[in-house]
C-alpha cells in the first residue's frame, strides 16, 4: 500500500476528538498544527489536556481572531467544532469585497482563514456543529445554515452535511450532531459527484459512512441567491420552517436535501455497557440519602408560578425525567454541566447494584464519547472540569467513520489505522498512567462491553495464527485485523458471502475469542507489519469487532489444510 498523507489542521480541538477519529480511522492522517483556546478563563484545561496527550508539536493555544493565517501551515484538510453563534453578516466590505461577520463570532475565523490561503486552501473540510444549526435563528429559519454553505461556495467548495444521532448507530450517547463535509471543485472526491440525489442518499462520503433511507415526500432542492449580506438579511425570512433536510448537498449554490431514516443493524452500546464497578467509583460521586429528594425534585415534573421582569405572572412547567438513568438504553446527551455535585436536572444518575445512587465519573463520561479511558486525566484539571470538556466534546466514533469514508473517496482503497480511537494518545508521556502495573495479581478492570444477540445458525470461520501474531491477538483491543495466507492457498470452497463471525486459532490452545466480521476485502500485511518480506502478496483482510469471550480455550480441529475450519456459531458455542 502507498504511503499516503493527508495534512490536518484542526481548529477549536478542544481535547482532540477530531484528531483521535482521524487518527482511528487511518494512518494518512496527520494533525501538522492545532489551536485551542478557551475565552474568558485564565485556566486553559482543554489546552492542557491537549498538550499532554499529543506533545506541544504545532499546538497553538492562542484566540484564533488574532493568529495570522500566515502561522498556520498549508494543509489538506481543515477541521473544527465551531461554536454555534449568530452567523449573520454585518456588511460587505466596499473596497476589498469581503465579507465582515459579527465581532468574535467564530465561523467567520474559519472563513477568514480559507479565504486568506487562496489557491493554497485545503481540498477538504469537516466541520461539526449542534443539530439546530439547520433551523436558526427562529426569527429567520436556515439563514444561518444558508450562510456558512454560500459562503463556503463562493470559496470554491461542494458541501455536503447529514444530521447524525450517534446512539442510532451503536453507539452510546444520543448526541445529535450536525456534520459538514466539504470538497473543493477541483478535488478527487468533487469529481466523483455525478447527481446531487444519488450522492446523498447513496453514493457519497456521508451516505456510505451512515446509510439512512430517504423519508417520503421530504426531497426537496432549491438555490441560495444574492451576495452573502443579501442571503443574510433575506434568507427564508417569514417562512416558519427551515428549507434544509437532515442530509443535503450543495454545489454552486443548488441545494438537494431530505429527511433520514437511520439503517443500521451492527452492534450497540449501552450507558450500562459503559459504567464501571461501583468499587472503583470515589464515595464523592454517590448521592447521600439528605440529598436524594433534592435530586428526585430536580428530575421530577413540575409547574411553578413565576413572575416576568414585566411584572406579568406566569406558570413555568416542565416534563419528568428518568430517574435514574435508564442502563440498557444509550445514555442521554451530556452537556457542559455534568460535573459537580449540586442536584441538576440534566445531569446522569445511574443506580447501582447494591441499590445506591451515583452520578458518573469522568472515565464514563470519556467512554460515553468514545475516547480512550483516562484521555482527560490531568493532575491540574478537576473531575469537574474534565466533566465539562466531555460535554464540549464531540463522539470520535462517527468522525472515524466519516474520515474512513474519506480517505476511501481520495484513494480508492481501505484505510488502514495502527492508532485506533481506544488507544491511548501519549507520545510524551507528562502523567504516569500505569500506576499498578507492578501488581502481581490482576485486578479488575471494567472495560467498555456491546449489546447484540447471538445467531448460532450464522457461519463461522476458524483462521489460524501464526506465532509471530499471537501477542497481538492475545491483547485485549476491541478492534482486530486478521490476515490469510496468500490469497492462492486460501480455501475457494468458503463462501464469504456467508461468513459473519470469526476465531483466532492460537496453535496448542484452540479457540477462545469471538469476533464479528465487519468487512473482508483483498489487502496486504505490511499494512501494519511493514517488515514482512511478502510485500506484494496479495491476502484477504478480515476487519473485525471483539465480541466476547468462551470461558476457556476450546480444542478445533482445523480442516482445509490444516489452517481454517468453516463451521456454525452454534457447533461451537454449544
Amino acid at each position: 500500500m502507498a504511503q499516503h498523507k493527508i495534512r490536518v489542521v484542526e481548529l477549536f480541538a478542544g481535547v482532540g476528538g477530531f484528531r483521535i477519529g482521524l487518527e482511528g480511522a487511518s494512518d494518512a492522517y496527520e494533525t501538522i498544527w492545532n489551536n485551542q483556546w478557551e475565552p474568558s478563563t485564565i485556566h486553559q484545561d482543554a489546552s492542557l489536556v491537549y498538550q499532554a496527550r499529543f506533545g506541544r508539536k504545532g499546538h497553538s493555544n492562542k484566540d484564533i481572531n488574532t493568529v495570522p493565517t500566515s502561522e498556520i501551515p498549508d494543509h489538506d484538510l481543515l477541521v473544527g467544532g465551531f461554536p454555534c453563534q449568530d452567523y449573520s453578516v454585518a456588511a460587505t466590505l466596499s473596497r476589498s469585497g469581503g465579507i465582515e461577520g459579527k465581532k468574535g463570532v467564530l465561523w467567520w475565523q474559519i472563513y477568514r482563514i480559507l479565504s486568506e490561503k487562496g489557491d493554497k486552501r485545503p481540498q477538504y473540510i469537516f466541520f461539526e456543529n449542534v443539530d439546530r444549526l439547520l433551523a436558526s435563528p427562529a426569527t429567520q429559519r436556515g439563514r444561518d445554515f444558508a450562510i456558512i454553505l454560500a459562503s463556503l461556495s463562493d470559496l470554491g467548495y461542494v458541501v455536503e452535511w447529514r444530521v447524525i444521532n450517534a446512539a442510532e448507530y451503536g453507539m452510546p450517547q444520543r448526541r445529535r450532531r450536525t456534520y459538514i463535509v466539504g470538497y473543493r471543485k477541483d478535488s478527487v472526491v468533487a469529481n466523483k459527484i455525478e447527481t446531487k440525489e444519488d450522492w446523498v442518499e447513496f453514493d457519497g462520503v456521508m451516505a456510505q459512512a451512515f446509510p439512512f433511507a430517504a423519508k417520503d415526500k421530504s426531497e426537496s432542492l432549491f438555490s441560495i441567491d444574492g451576495p452573502i449580506k443579501e442571503v443574510s438579511d433575506n434568507f427564508n425570512k417569514g417562512k416558519k420552517n427551515s428549507p434544509f433536510g437532515e442530509a443535503g448537498i450543495m454545489r454552486e449554490r443548488q441545494v438537494f436535501t431530505v429527511d433520514t431514516i437511520p439503517v443500521y443493524d451492527g452492534t450497540r452500546q449501552t450507558l450500562g455497557d459503559n459504567l464501571v464497578d461501583e468499587d472503583f467509583v470515589p464515595e464523592e460521586f454517590f448521592i447521600s440519602d439528605a440529598d436524594l429528594p433534592k435530586w428526585k425534585y430536580e428530575k421530577g415534573a413540575k409547574k411553578i408560578n413565576r413572575i416576568s421582569k414585566e411584572g406579568f405572572e406566569y406558570v413555568f412547567s416542565e416534563g419528568g425525567m428518568a430517574f435514574p438513568d435508564y442502563l440498557d438504553k444509550p445514555s442521554r446527551t451530556m452537556i457542559t454541566g455534568e460535573g459537580g455535585s449540586a442536584p441538576s436536572r440534566f445531569k446522569h444518575v445511574v443506580q447501582t447494584p447494591s441499590g445506591r445512587y451515583r452520578r458518573l465519573i469522568p472515565i464514563e463520561l470519556e467512554r460515553l464519547n468514545m475516547f480512550p479511558d483516562n484521555h482527560t486525566y490531568h493532575p491540574d484539571v478537576s473531575d469537574g472540569r474534565r466533566a465539562f470538556l466531555m460535554g464540549n466534546a464531540l463522539v470520535c466514533g462517527i468522525v472515524q467513520e466519516i474520515g474512513r469514508s474519506l480517505y476511501r473517496f481520495i484513494y480508492d482503497e481501505a484505510p488502514v489505522s495502527t492508532r485506533p480511537i481506544h488507544v491511548q494518545r501519549n507520545p510524551k508521556p507528562l502523567l504516569t498512567l500505569d500506576l499498578f502495573a507492578t501488581e502481581e495479581n490482576d485486578l479488575v478492570y471494567n472495560k467498555p462491553k456491546k449489546t447484540y444477540t447471538l445467531d448460532r445458525n450464522k457461519r463461522l470461520l476458524i483462521g489460524l495464527v501464526k506465532k509471530d501474531n499471537e501477542d497481538y491477538f492475545l491483547a485485549e483491543e476491541p478492534t482486530k485485523l486478521y490476515y490469510t495466507g496468500n490469497v492462492a492457498t486460501f480455501p475457494s470452497t468458503i463462501a464469504l458471502n456467508k461468513l459473519y463471525y470469526f476465531m483466532p486459532h492460537i496453535k496448542g490452545r484452540g479457540v477462545r475469542d469471538l469476533y464479528l466480521i465487519k468487512i473482508v476485502r483483498v489487502g496486504s500485511k505490511t499494512e501494519i507489519h511493514p517488515e514482512v518480506k511478502d510485500e506484494k502478496a496479495p491476502r484477504l483482510v478480515f476487519e473485525l469487532e471483539y465480541l466476547e469471550s468462551l470461558p476457556e480455550y476450546k480444542m478445533i480441529n482445523l480442516n482445509f489444510q490444516h489452517a481454517f475450519t468453516d463451521t456454525f456459531l452454534g457447533r461451537v458455542m454449544n
